[in-house]
């Protein structure tokens, strides 16, 4: 089967591309000359990277035109004025779902986020949402996955919860908010079987097997170490005030309320069936925790 990649260039991206290599012709899609040129050296033959504009339906069915399958990664948590959500998702959903009529594709799978919501009050799960309602309502099947936090050897998000294990204090907006991290191999597994699978247009919320608050996260990692982090809990409006006055004031903003939105976002799903329908065998917190935070 030949694959295509788009986002490739993420952590899950890189992940799945050098798990499926052996098995499946990839075309690694990313939007950058300089993501292009620094992915065709990481991976060398194992798959063919492209640089293309997710937006341009043109210059994606060009891509697309011999692949049987797609597996749509790009996404982001922080717009700016030059990258805003409705580019990052709709845009590149709705080109997406032009691209491939004519196409031989047969499968779509698409990583979205826990908390997207058409009516959600929050610009990024509500852009989300849409892409997620294009896909869903294409010619060809889509099945969506949402995840929430996903936690790999070497991602940013790992060496942020190791770093914050590794203070002796803490400062964190909302602090009780819930997070339910899941592994990136999880994920992956998840993604590999849904391609074995005849397509389907459905939507899966999936998680790791454990809810619990950032604060209790946060020392959970720092126990793994050894450790003891203290966490002390500020309210979240402070933190929405002065993102929305970066956004004001700078064209890329390193923190933007919609982000902080998303971060807060409470997580806690049964993830029961959504395993068993997967097929996949969730990895508990600690042994997730212990592959990804090193030494």
């Amino acid at each position: 089967m030949k694959l295509a990649i788009t986002g490739a260039n993420g952590h899950l991206g890189r992940r799945l591309i050098k798990t499926l290599a052996s098995q499946h012709e990839i075309v690694a899609v990313v939007r950058s000359s300089s993501a292009c040129q620094v992915l065709a050296q990481e991976l060398g033959l194992l798959a063919k990277v492209v640089e293309c504009d997710y937006g341009n339906a043109a210059s994606l069915g060009e891509v697309l035109k011999d692949v049987d399958y797609v597996v749509h990664l790009p996404g982001i948590i922080k717009e700016s004025r030059v990258n805003t959500f409705k580019m990052a998702h709709e845009d590149a959903a709705d080109a997406l779902m032009t691209a491939i009529e004519g196409a031989q594709v047969q499968g779509i799978l698409y990583l979205s986020i826990l908390g997207a919501h058409i009516n959600s009050t929050n610009a990024c799960l509500a852009s989300k949402a849409r892409a997620e309602k294009r896909l869903l309502e294409g010619v060809v099947p889509a099945r969506v996955i949402k995840v929430p936090m996903v936690l790999g050897e070497g991602d940013f998000a790992s060496r942020a919860i190791a770093k914050k294990a590794r203070r002796r204090l803490n400062v964190e907006f909302n602090a009780t908010s819930l997070e339910q991290p899941i592994y990136a191999g999880d994920v992956i597994a998840a993604i590999i079987n849904s391609i074995d699978d005849e397509p389907s247009r459905d939507v899966i919320e999936l998680a790791g097997p454990e809810s619990l608050a950032r604060s209790a996260l946060i020392r959970r990692a720092g126990a793994i170490l050894g450790l003891k982090p203290g966490v002390i809990s500020v309210p979240l409006w402070p933190g929405m005030i002065v993102a929305g006055l970066l956004e004001l004031l700078l064209p890329v903003p390193p923190v933007t309320r919609a982000m902080l939105g998303v971060l807060n976002h409470d997580d806690a799903v049964d993830t029961t069936q959504a395993a068993s329908q997967l097929g996949v065998r969730l990895t508990s917190l600690d042994a997730m925790l212990r592959a990804v935070l090193g030494p």
